[in-house]
């Protein structure tokens, strides 16, 4: 399992413990899950771990107790197995391979340095925004938001702006920008003295470099719990987001911030999600022109497929005269044409929606077990009101990729790029005649210029890529069993 640690950091012991007395220790549990305690091998004592994977966050990881059981849903227990056939050969045709040229921009050091980097985003100057998962303040590995600004000759800057240390938030996740240069995002956990259910926070640019973080909302559970995707804005300044967990049901909400005076915000949920509609909304929702939002649930839905739970959804949230949002189904998934879309959504300029689902598609993938490498679809609008799904492309595995988390992004000419975390690889999707959708893929990670590119990808002005992953590069301070790495941000020349 993908599972890094920091190496013991090399200072002076002081004389009431060791920091080479740590040890990470991971066991499987009769519950089938995955329990990882932090061992004091001295002092006989146990600590919290916190993980650097948001795919582990998300399945329920609690990192403020003494030990942390991650209750495995159906997506983790196919990962020992999977791990177990790395080498194995598919049999289907190797897909089509650009001759792309990846480079490096920075490669994390783990501790103050952070590790396992989440999505960048660019400011107009040509800087680099992202958070990590991990790192950064040594007690609390909390993570941290970084800034990467180009020093010249292909070098880039790299500063930490904030490190959060648990009352402020845990494990940020990815970050958007206003139009003064503050950026905003949110913490899976956090806030509060109990640690909390998430946070929605500011940072603002100040004189000397100097940026302020504000906390502009602590989830409470009964208005959402755990909010891992990133946040968009409407034209009024109002953010919108999800919580994979929390509200009326337990099942997840989607939540409105609205802003007053001296960075005061008021948080009102939008849709409580009740299984049948949809359960755990892990991404971001997205606008159409007429003001009405868009997002995925990871599951739920059409709850006689995939083991009672659902495969998740497509939803569409209208907006009422009284100010209550109407809640649609677009598309239940039933792992034949998808399961688990954990990714937020892109339009095209017909109005067709386009996502990426972890599992499902080709269920007889040899390294998917009957569960699917995961797939690129559409989602189209019909005269009637109602929509349809099309799959554009399965992956199969090893060959072109599987387990696509993040989203996609279009091109000026209409193909679509995005990353599969497993496979390690960017791919690139080219349209064709009678809707087919031809694979390119543009880069394979090995190791040491990056492994799991778990977020999604972005443009600069000359049409290359940029995009982070979560494990590899040449730092020897965190370890997995791909190896060593502590995760790399880079870019593809195109």
């Amino acid at each position: 399992m993908p599972w890094p640690q920091e190496k013991p950091k090399q200072t002076a012991p002081t004389p009431s413990r060791s920091h080479h007395s740590d040890q990470t220790v991971c066991k499987k549990t009769a519950y089938r899950g995955i329990r990882c305690t932090i061992v004091d091998r001295e002092a006989g004592n146990s600590a919290r771990v916190s993980p650097a994977l948001r795919l582990y966050l998300s399945a329920g990881f609690l990192p403020y107790a003494q030990e942390a059981t991650l209750p495995s849903r159906r997506f983790f227990t196919l990962l020992v197995p999977i791990l177990a056939a790395v080498f194995q050969l598919l049999t289907t045709a190797a897909p089509i391979r650009a001759a792309s040229l990846e480079r490096v921009l920075y490669d994390f050091k783990g501790g103050r340095d952070g590790l396992s980097p989440s999505a960048v985003i660019f400011d107009g100057a040509g800087n680099l925004y992202g958070t990590t998962y991990n790192g950064g303040d040594s007690e609390c590995n909390c993570g941290t938001v970084f800034k990467l600004e180009p020093a010249g000759q292909g070098k880039w800057r790299k500063a930490v702006l904030h490190t959060f240390v648990g009352q402020d938030g845990t494990f940020p996740t990815d970050l958007i920008l206003d139009a003064s240069g503050s950026l905003y995002g949110t913490t899976v956990f956090g806030g509060g003295l109990n640690y909390g259910y998430g946070t929605v926070f500011k940072l603002a640019p100040g004189a000397n470099g100097m940026w302020t973080h504000t906390i502009l909302h602590i989830f409470t559970n009964l208005d959402g719990s755990q909010p891992s995707g990133s946040l968009t804005f409407d034209a009024a300044g109002n953010l919108y987001g999800t919580t994979q967990a929390g509200g009326e049901y337990g099942f997840g909400t989607v939540f409105k911030l609205t802003p007053g005076a001296d960075d005061n915000w008021t948080e009102g949920v939008l849709h409580s999600f009740n299984g049948n509609d949809g359960n755990t909304p892990t991404s971001a929702v997205i606008f159409d022109s007429f003001g009405d939002l868009y997002g995925t649930t990871a599951s739920g839905g059409n709850l006689s497929s995939c083991h009672g739970v659902g495969c998740g959804t497509v939803f569409e949230l209208v907006p009422g005269t009284d100010g209550k949002w109407i809640h649609k189904v677009l598309h239940s998934f039933d792992r034949k044409d998808g399961d688990q879309p954990w990714s937020s959504l892109v339009f095209d300029a017909a109005g067709n929606l386009y996502g990426t689902t972890v599992l499902g598609g080709d269920i007889d993938s040899n390294p998917c077990l009957g569960y699917g490498c995961g797939v690129v679809f559409k989602v189209s609008p019909s005269a009637n009101g109602k929509w349809a799904e099309t799959v554009l492309h399965k992956f199969h595995g090893w060959t072109d990729g599987f387990y696509p988390y993040d989203g996609l992004i279009f091109d000026a000419d209409g193909n679509l790029f995005g990353t599969t975390s497993y496979g390690g690889v960017v791919f690139k999707l080219t349209p064709g005649a009678e809707g087919k959708w031809t694979e390119i893929v543009l880069h394979t990670f090995i190791g040491n210029d990056g492994w799991f590119p778990y977020a999604g990808l972005i443009f600069d002005t000359s049409g290359n890529l940029y995009g982070t992953t979560l494990l590899g590069g040449e730092s020897n301070n965190c370890q997995s069993e791909f190896g060593s790495g502590c995760g790399v941000v880079f870019e593809i020349l195109q």
